[in-house]
């Protein structure tokens, strides 16, 4: 016998989704037949928390299928052809304990939800209430309450849904290492370009460097990512071409065909590679010969409060910003991108030290919008770190609040 579509009870409204709904999950039972087909109701559970998003139910719907799901004693699901309902009846109180004390109204939302999005079906009895009508052998021959035969009948297509998502969310994650990648290669390319000056318009990539830099990735899709990708590893390409002109230039240069070396071996004076003596104060001592160690960049700031202040550094480092070296390293690899020479990197690190000059860089990428020209913006903080007229303080402090303010703008 055919089960005629349910209506919900009292003043609610019966949608056409609904009645699709049940249409949809007695032609699935018909066509699996009896015992046929059995899903196993936890791992749809776990497709259905990867997708919820593209069903329009949230997080807190999904805790109260979770609940409902913990009604039904049996882990593998299947609907027969002559009753196709898997019916649970909870008791209001004991659902609402399930769905870890979820209020009544919000629990009654959020079974709307699930309804409207065609995952469960109401089962209404005649005065609204929800029970079991058991049959003379002792087992239940009808019940009230929430079918969950849809999640039943619609688990291939979230599973399938789940595994797009889970490739979707592989290949962004794919392309935005590529793209921090390629950032990274291009700038140190373009900056190998610009301190040899080969005959390049070197100054034209930079721009086309900083264009593409300035995208955003974080929330970005796969989908936006890819003329991203595509972009940056053209002015890669290109870039590496200009230079492996240089390249083939230099060896043509070299040949012993075309110009006569000439070979001497000399041995250099001890001056030209001992530090002098130093001439100045009393005691006449000796200046500290060199260690040979570089100097270590000391943090100003702890790395998590540099961290909110420039998000921004988070996209430059493809393995992350762990310690306060990697946020070094990360403004080297951004200063070739904002256009910013390498005499004026060492500038400032020579007057601000190697940790001020990293926030300032930080500082200037994320108001790379505003800043017409980054190399001149920094040689004019150097300057005034050099008067004593500049601190790398304020500037945190004042960006902290720029992030809260806009935060609150767009949580508003």
């Amino acid at each position: 016998m055919t089960t005629p579509a349910t209506t919900p009870f009292g003043r609610r409204s019966t949608p056409l989704g609904l009645v699709a709904t049940q249409i949809e999950t007695r032609a699935f039972a018909e066509k699996s037949g009896r015992g046929k087909d059995p899903v196993h109701k936890w791992h749809v559970f776990r497709a259905l928390s990867e997708t919820c998003r593209l069903y329009g139910v949230s997080d807190r719907s999904l805790t109260v299928l979770h609940a409902l799901l913990t009604f039904h004693p049996e882990t593998a699901l299947s609907l027969e052809a002559d009753n196709p309902t898997i019916v649970v009846f909870p008791s209001s109180r004991e659902l609402e304990t399930r769905a870890n004390g979820m209020p009544p109204s919000t629990l009654r939302r959020h079974l709307a939800s699930l309804v409207a999005a065609g995952l469960i079906v109401r089962r209404d009895s005649p005065n609204g209430k929800r029970y079991a009508r058991k049959t003379s052998a002792g087992e239940i021959g009808e019940a009230f309450g929430f079918d969950i035969a849809p999640l039943v009948a619609r688990a291939a297509e979230i599973e399938a849904r789940a595994a797009e998502r889970r490739a979707e969310l592989r290949e962004r994650a794919l392309l935005r290492e590529k793209i921090s990648i390629l950032r990274r290669d291009a700038a140190a390319l373009i900056a190998t370009g610009m301190e040899t000056k080969p005959g390049h318009d070197w100054e034209a990539l930079t721009l086309r460097l900083r264009t593409l830099a300035a995208a955003k990735v974080r929330n970005a899709t796969a989908v936006g990512l890819r003329p991203l990708a595509r972009d940056l590893e053209g002015l890669a390409i290109e870039v590496e071409s200009a230079l492996d002109v240089k390249v083939n230039e230099r060896k043509m240069s070299a040949k012993d065909s075309q110009n006569e070396r000439h070979i001497q071996i000399q041995t250099p004076d001890k001056n030209d590679i001992e530090p002098a003596s130093s001439e100045a104060g009393s005691t006449g001592a000796a200046s500290p010969e060199p260690t040979g160690r570089p100097e270590r960049a000391r943090a100003p700031f702890p790395l998590p409060t540099l961290l909110s202040a420039f998000p921004s550094m988070r996209d430059y480092a493809p393995k992350g910003i762990q310690r306060y070296a990697d946020f070094v390293a990360a403004a080297e690899a951004v200063r070739p991108m904002l256009g910013v020479s390498p005499d004026a990197w060492r500038a400032a690190v020579d007057t601000m030290g190697k940790g001020d000059a990293a926030i300032a860089i930080a500082a200037i990428l994320q108001r790379a919008d505003a800043i017409s020209s980054p190399g001149g913006y920094l040689r004019a903080l150097t300057a005034k770190a050099g008067q004593g007229a500049f601190a790398t303080g304020p500037v945190v402090m004042a960006q902290l609040k720029a992030n809260l303010k806009s935060r609150a703008l767009r949580s508003a």
